[in-house]
């Protein structure tokens, strides 16, 4: 490879992963927002390439994590939802799954993971050949032992929040926490405890790779901006809530979309608060958002002090978005919004070219891949991920027009099926109302056009095109499809039975 397109078969690339959890991409300056406090990020997308059109395969963490980890496709590695809300699905992946850290250790890589795990329940990061300190669970584990010791070692004061935000639920009781201010100096957050143990562990890796014994893969994961947004002063009050713009899709009606959507609503409590507190609840998380800034701007410049930044590859993305208000909803769920689906993804690799803006198609499970031939080892593994480096490199290979996402559920099971294209959103729902949205027309998604007449024929054309994307994966979904929506012409017995081959051989025979 020339060192345009990866690394040379002598020097293999070091990689830095960071990863935040829950982030909206318009919370960042580089991808258009002027209110953003988000220097390190930006200057990294202006050093590399920002992706535009950067989607979570789906969106719920370990889903998504665990996809990072296989190169799989979610209905193919079949964790398909959090240990926190899990209904019956499977909580760890299976023995002998391919995952790329352990690859990386088997040629000869060091690997390590600071922060969040949440890719499985009784397998930990060390069963996969990662370095680093098990942190489990959703949001930060204040509780956690190492977290203690180093508030300890440098004489910090514990954990404390006040200024609780938190709507009521239909029952009556509150509702989930949604910010809170934090009683303690930037230096004992979680978020700085976990970018010191990250420039600690490059530290260690940085000496191996010198002396020529093992270049690295290190993972950063925050567990922010996650809700709940629990931040010091500095950051609860850094941006003032009258001038943040509230989202155009608080507007939502939930009229012609899935009942689902407005019980999530009232799940969430959105009506029960005024638009005020959205208003703060926004400012927040901006300002959760700044302080992940910064302490990734830490690990940046001991990346720099440690002379390794022309060898190191480094990512910057997120397992899935979050709501905030938009569409009258918080966290994430069985609503395939754009808010949730679509995130900030960064890449920048030894001698791409700096500022670069892609419109192509791309997921978070393309990092895998991208992660293994940066490595120099083949990613055919990663079967559902395809590297990102040509793109990062400045070529232009050819690249599919449309994505395919999928999602399983969160507190209950929820099976959905979205295929994006450059104008059109299309949203299958088996046990409600299918979602079609024309993104040019409507980029806030709130007006359902599935059953309009004069959009028949796109609506045809992407049923047709889902049908036969998710068949070519093997994704069975594609079996309820064939029944009862306008997929055209089918080739197999949709009984699977083998009993009788009539229907299928009569089709087949039509001209």
């Amino acid at each position: 490879m020339t060192a345009a397109t990866g690394p040379s078969d002598a020097r293999r690339t070091n990689v830095l992963f960071l990863m935040t959890d829950q982030h909206r991409v318009d919370t960042l300056g580089g991808y258009g927002n002027p209110m953003a406090h988000t220097p390190v990020l930006d200057a990294l997308a202006a050093s590399g390439t920002r992706f535009d059109r950067w989607y979570t395969p789906t969106a719920i963490c370990t889903p998504a994590r665990a996809s990072l980890l296989t190169g799989q496709a979610p209905f193919r590695h079949k964790l398909l939802a959090n240990h926190e809300r899990n209904v019956g699905y499977l909580e760890d992946l299976a023995d002998g799954v391919f995952t790329f850290p352990q690859a990386l250790r088997e040629a000869g890589y060091n690997a390590g993971l600071i922060g969040k795990w949440h890719a499985g329940t009784h397998k930990e990061p060390a069963d996969f050949g990662l370095d680093g300190v098990h942190l489990p669970g959703w949001h930060n584990p204040v509780d956690h032992p190492d977290y203690l010791d180093y508030l300890a070692e440098h004489d910090l004061p514990p954990y404390e929040i006040s200024d609780r935000i938190r709507g009521t639920l239909p029952n009556g009781g509150p509702g989930n926490l949604l910010a809170a201010r934090l009683h303690q100096p930037l230096e004992a957050t979680f978020e700085h405890y976990l970018a010191t143990r990250t420039i600690e562990m490059l530290e260690r890796y940085a000496d191996d790779f010198r002396s020529g014994a093992r270049p690295f893969f290190l993972e950063l994961n925050f567990f922010g901006p996650h809700l709940p947004y629990v931040v010091p002063d500095e950051y609860f009050d850094l941006v003032d809530p009258e001038t943040v713009p509230l989202p155009r899709s608080i507007a939502e009606t939930f009229a012609g979309k899935p009942p689902v959507q407005a019980n999530y609503s009232a799940h969430w409590t959105f009506d029960t608060m005024p638009l005020e507190t959205t208003r703060k609840l926004i400012a927040v998380y901006w300002g959760y958002v700044a302080m992940i800034d910064r302490e990734i701007g830490r690990v940046l410049e001991a990346l720099d002090r440690l002379g390794l930044t022309d060898e190191t590859a480094v990512f910057f993305s997120c397992d899935h978005g979050e709501f905030t208000g938009s569409h009258r909803l918080h966290d994430k769920g069985p609503a395939m919004y754009e808010d949730i689906y679509r995130t900030p993804g960064i890449l920048k690799i030894p001698g791409g070219p700096a500022g670069q803006v892609r419109t192509e198609f791309v997921s978070l499970l393309d990092c895998t891949a991208t992660i293994l031939e940066l490595a120099g080892i083949d990613p055919a593994p990663a079967v559902d991920s395809r590297s990102l480096v040509p793109l990062a490199a400045g070529e232009s290979p050819e690249w599919a027009e449309d994505i395919v996402c999928e999602f399983h559920g969160h507190h209950f099971p929820y099976p959905q099926r979205m295929l994006r294209t450059d104008r059109y959103k299309l949203v299958v729902n088996p046990d409600s109302t299918n979602e079609l949205y024309d993104l040019e027309l409507d980029p806030d998604e709130l007006i359902n056009v599935y059953d309009h007449p004069e959009q028949a024929g796109t609506r045809a054309a992407m049923l047709r095109r889902l049908y036969l994307l998710l068949q070519e994966r093997g994704d069975k979904f594609f079996h309820w499809m064939t029944s009862m929506y306008e997929v055209g012409e089918v080739s197999y017995d949709p009984t699977m039975s083998g009993l009788d081959e009539s229907t299928y051989e009569e089709a087949a025979a039509r001209p």
